[in-house]
């Protein structure tokens, strides 16, 4: 591997930030570099003809993924080998590419979902290698879907490798709910197979790879809550190292204020805990903020171990609405009382969509609600 590729990860694409459309990330300088990559290794290579093929009439009306599958699909159309001939050339234009690109650069294993589905071994190795500085856990499930024994015996092999990237693509690409890829129905249904490539990565040394089997978890948690406390409680007894990892493949859990979880990491019922000095914006404005503040007491002794949260329930179309959870404050308390303030903003995201109309918050600790209040979003 290349110097500029070592030590690169990938973080999921929900937490991308860009100026603009994550879309726009396929910008005419890195196509520009890619294009100039594949001339050096294929010195007869169309780049001009090949970048006017990528900015067609048809561009600018694609989304982020629809605009991968163009890039590597037109990869398809420039390069005139076989298919272990074409992977061969990418694979060093891929090492020759800025690691800074790290998710632009998934072209490379989208190319093998499209072109190498029919050549196992090829796309096996190639997978591997394209997932170090970038990351193969899209493509690798349409392997799963085709091929579920064969691929989940190389995931288990993957899981040992001396490789985090590697190791993380075991875990990861058999995510069964992976955030902006195709869901893996069966693993939703049975989730075992899944469950043999975290109980290989439960303990590895790589937090990049011990972040991924929580994800994992916490997609399991979401079908199988049962299954999930059995096995939290299972890894927490043989090992406390632990707590991090099992603690947030429970974090679904948490949220839904599971007494069962919650207890396990120390959160007891607040019977000696009142709520008062509520105080909150009675009206906000689409596009501003929403205040809010109070004081947790306690009757006796400390506050002690506390998990605070608020949830919003938000309007939605035809008289719906859907509630959200996110987390204020947690720890072990030592004072009597705590004063809190938050806010939320209502300025509009691309991933959520705000309605008029009466919303709720909910003050909530240690799974439990304390406090419940209307307010308009006008």
């Amino acid at each position: 591997m290349s110097n500029s590729l070592k030590g690169t990860s990938i973080k999921p694409l929900s937490e991308y930030r860009v100026r603009g459309s994550l879309k726009d990330l396929y910008s005419p300088s890195y196509i520009s570099l890619l294009a100039s990559c594949l001339q050096e290794v294929q010195k007869n290579f169309p780049t001009q003809e090949f970048t006017e093929a990528i900015f067609n009439k048809e561009w600018k009306r694609k989304e982020l993924k629809q605009r991968m599958r163009h890039i590597s699909c037109t990869l398809g159309l420039f390069l005139n080998g076989t298919y272990p001939q074409n992977i061969s050339v990418l694979e060093e234009v891929f090492f020759k590419m800025n690691s800074a690109y790290a998710l632009e650069n998934m072209i490379f294993q989208d190319y093998v979902e499209v072109y190498g589905l029919d050549d196992f071994t090829t796309s096996m190795k190639a997978l591997a290698s394209f997932t170090q500085g970038s990351s193969s856990e899209f493509a690798i499930r349409q392997f799963i879907l085709r091929y579920e024994k064969k691929t989940m015996e190389q995931m288990r092999m993957w899981a040992l490798s001396s490789n985090e990237h590697i190791r993380r693509l075991a875990s990861e690409g058999c995510r069964p709910r992976l955030p902006w890829a195709i869901a893996l129905q069966g693993y939703k249904a049975d989730p075992s197979e899944v469950l043999s490539v975290l109980e290989l990565l439960k303990d590895d040394e790589a937090l990049y790879v011990r972040k991924s089997v929580a994800n994992a978890l916490n997609d399991i948690s979401k079908d199988h809550p049962e299954l999930v406390r059995t096995l939290a409680k299972k890894w927490l007894r043989a090992n406390k190292n632990r707590h991090w990892l099992v603690k947030h493949g429970c974090r679904t859990l948490l949220k839904q204020g599971d007494k069962e979880v919650l207890s396990l990491f120390g959160f007891k019922p607040v019977n000696k805990l009142e709520l008062n000095a509520f105080n909150c914006s009675k009206q906000v404005n689409k596009g501003e903020t929403f205040f809010f503040e109070f004081t947790l007491n306690s009757l006796e002794g400390h506050l002690g171990k506390l998990r605070i949260e608020y949830a919003l329930e938000f309007v939605r179309l035809r008289g719906k609405s859907s509630k959200k959870v996110f987390k204020i404050s947690e720890g072990d308390f030592l004072e009597k009382k705590k004063v809190l303030k938050k806010s939320y903003s209502f300025k509009a995201i691309s991933t959520r969509k705000y309605y008029l109309g009466e919303h709720k918050l909910f003050i909530i600790v240690n799974g439990e609600v304390l406090h419940e209040v209307g307010f308009e979003l006008i």
